[in-house]
């Protein structure tokens, strides 16, 4: 029998990579097909994959936005997908799989050579890269929110008084953990790209961009610039068999540091710089009508893919802008991804004719991820009927986005749902905050519940 092993992995390690897994294993069982999926998480590795069992695999599938350490399946066929797809689509990437060529003993180098060159070309996606750096960047920015936010706890300008537990807090979560955010944004965007020689001069040009205030467009810059020269160094230095080991160690890392800091210092970070200082200011003197119009774009991106690459844009400006103390754009992010989970849920509390019962069952579990703020808890519901839910969704949560705006709202941690609420002064105007995901929740049930066939219509074929 041929065995398949896969890897799941999205950006922020929560929702898709599990929901991945889980498509993955009941595919493969109503197949009958052995099948092992190693998940990567927020958490870490889990069910890691063994040198045996990738050697024993026919084929593997990598459903993964983020890098997965591909360099293990050399010379195995490899099915490449965005994690959304492995919920979409498993039995098609199972039966993809099982249709592939297994490697054979003699044309070994083949498989390796075409590994590699498949591996390469897909790396020269910049959102795989991007988002590989905001996946490691998260846990920070989470931690680093949410310490800020409890030393408000003792008052909002406690932490001034040296010595108390509001200033440990305060200098944990702002003078460490945000202080790295977007040095680990730049290492991790360069270690997509170049691999372990990537990461020294992006964390250094990371590093380089905040000191200059060049905030998270720099480190983004900087890990793109760094990732692609260490690369180019890897491949163009040539060194005599006994000395390659000064490559990784020594003669990349200081050239591609050198360079990257050089020109973080002289050419891009000022410009950078200018462009971050200019949206801040931007942002943060915001009439209401613009206000309305930015939460209105964040609001409907965030609902457009569910955390695909539209989600993960919105989600991605609003958390780099939390470096520079503006929190109206996180604020109109969060509410508007809790949204569409939770506004599926009422509609199937609104309709139940219109929804079978598994989708009814579907929805409770919806909500759960909604109050958790998993948009990706939609998902099966708009690819099951993506017509009528996705536009549903859609305007929920641009009311949603465009609310919070109005009301000023701001937020500090850019995680956690409804659990961050409670912590003093991480949300301002909580009221017209918690108003704004109702109102949004609403709008897309009753839209949904409007647009949604009966069940009669849809099983003879209505549309």
């Amino acid at each position: 029998m041929k065995k398949i092993i896969a890897v799941t992995a999205c950006p922020t390690g929560v929702a898709h990579t599990y929901m991945a897994a889980e498509s993955l294993v009941k595919a493969a069982k109503e197949r009958q097909i052995e099948l092992k999926v190693e998940t990567r998480g927020a958490v870490g590795v889990e069910n890691e994959l063994t040198e045996i069992e990738i050697a024993e695999a026919h084929a593997v599938i990598v459903a993964a936005d983020t890098d997965v350490l591909e360099s293990r399946f050399q010379g195995k066929p490899v099915v490449k997908v965005r994690v959304a797809q492995a919920i979409k689509d498993p039995k098609g990437l199972i039966e993809q799989a099982l249709n592939m060529q297994a490697s054979e003993p003699g044309d070994y180098q083949k498989q390796v050579d075409k590994s590699k060159a498949e591996r390469s070309s897909s790396r020269t996606g910049a959102y795989k890269h991007l988002m590989t750096g905001v996946s490691a960047m998260l846990p920070l920015v989470v931690a680093g929110g949410l310490l800020i936010a409890l030393s408000f706890i003792f008052g909002i300008e406690a932490f001034k008084e040296e010595g108390t537990l509001a200033a440990a807090l305060m200098n944990i979560g702002g003078g460490a953990a945000f202080a790295l955010m977007v040095p680990v944004l730049s290492g991790f965007i360069a270690f997509s790209i170049a691999e372990k020689p990537g990461l020294a001069p992006g964390l250094v040009g990371g590093m380089l961009a905040s000191q200059i205030g060049a905030g998270f467009i720099g480190g983004i810059a900087a890990g793109f610039l760094a990732g692609y020269l260490a690369k180019w160094l890897k491949h163009s230095i040539k060194l005599p068999k006994n000395l390659e080991g000064l490559k990784p160690i020594l003669l990349i890392p200081l050239i591609a540091t050198a360079i990257t800091g050089l020109l973080m210092v002289f050419v891009i970070g000022e410009p950078v710089k200018f462009i971050m200082d200019s949206l801040t200011e931007w942002l943060k003197s915001l009439g209401s009508t613009n206000a309305i119009l930015l939460g209105l774009l964040l609001g409907a991106m965030m609902a457009f893919d569910m955390g695909g690459p539209v989600n993960k844009a919105a989600y991605t400006f609003a958390v780099g802008l939390l470096a520079s103390n503006v929190f109206g754009p996180m604020a109109a992010v969060m509410a508007a991804g809790m949204t569409p989970p939770l506004g599926i849920w009422l509609a199937t509390m609104l309709a139940p004719k219109k929804f079978t019962q598994d989708e009814k069952d579907g929805g409770k579990s919806a909500a759960v991820l909604g109050i958790s703020f998993i948009t990706e808890g939609a998902i099966p519901f708009a690819a099951g009927d993506p017509f009528r839910v996705i536009p549903s969704l859609v305007v929920g949560s641009a009311v949603t986005g465009a609310l919070s705006m109005l009301f000023g709202a701001t937020l500090r941690a850019p995680h956690g749902g409804i659990f961050v609420l409670p912590i003093p002064n991480a949300v301002s105007h909580l009221g017209l905050y918690a108003l704004a995901i109702l109102i949004g929740t609403v709008v897309t049930a009753l839209m949904l519940s409007f647009m949604k066939k009966p069940l009669k219509q849809e099983l003879a074929g209505g549309v």
